[in-house]
């Protein structure tokens, strides 16, 4: 099928492209972890999808902090007020109020285009508390367009790690005759690809550090599991932020 050997042609891309970027990240999600710093990941609208895939998972990382904003969540009525929200300036500045970072903390931003306010906001303002940057984002896409923030700034512009998802102008993948408009978004199976294989190397990365108990989910539907989870919980507790 056309989208299966296109998605694996992105993801061959990516691996061969966005190596040194990927390690990057690793090491600096690496540090956190060891150092006690906290993680966030934030994504409007779809690009949010990917933070709702690092968030409470068994196989995921229990120290990835989601922040969610409602009114660019997929389940807000109707739909087209998130694509409101998203250009709104402002909004991302008010959603950083609602999170307490500090230097040294990570944030992790999920945006295809990377001009849109709200994205380029909250960016800014955690700079500003000297928060890093990872951005996930399609440098040839945002590159193609300008922003739609005051500073003239696209998120690749603001962020001190960014990884490429190497998919179409547009995120359609396919080109299907009769219609104009390529079918089927690469940057949801792209990005949760890219997120998922850097939270297996910063799992390996903390055993070999000495860590013997690295903040990963066990699923709560097997024997035990839970428990185990309350245990890393305890462990990492100055660092979760979502667990009451």
């Amino acid at each position: 099928m056309q989208y299966f050997t296109r998605v694996k042609e992105i993801l061959e891309q990516v691996e061969e492209n966005e190596a040194d970027a990927m390690e990057q990240a690793i090491d600096l999600l690496t540090e956190a972890n060891l150092n006690k710093h906290s993680i966030y990941i934030f994504g409007a609208s779809h690009a949010g999808i990917l933070a709702e895939e690092m968030y409470y998972r068994a196989g995921g990382m229990m120290t990835i902090n989601a922040i969610f904003a409602k009114e660019v969540m997929l389940d807000r009525q109707p739909i087209t007020f998130t694509s409101r929200m998203e250009q709104l300036e402002g909004y991302g500045q008010a959603i950083e109020t609602t999170v307490t970072f500090h230097e040294d903390d990570i944030l992790i931003l999920h945006s295809v285009s990377g001009r849109n306010p709200v994205i380029i906001d909250l960016a800014l303002a955690a700079k500003e508390k000297g928060v890093k940057i990872i951005a996930l984002t399609n440098e040839t896409y945002s590159k193609s367009v300008s922003s739609r923030h005051s500073s003239g700034k696209r998120l690749f512009e603001l962020a001190d790690v960014t990884i490429d998802n190497h998919g179409d102008i547009g995120d359609g993948s396919c080109k299907v005759e009769g219609i104009k408009q390529k079918v089927g978004p690469s940057s949801t199976v792209v990005g949760a690809t890219i997120l998922n294989a850097i939270i297996v190397e910063v799992t390996r990365n903390l055993l070999q550090n000495g860590v013997t108990d690295p903040p990963v989910f066990y699923s709560a539907n097997l024997d035990g599991g839970s428990q185990l989870n309350e245990q890393l919980f305890e462990q990492y507790k100055d660092v979760i932020h979502y667990n009451f």
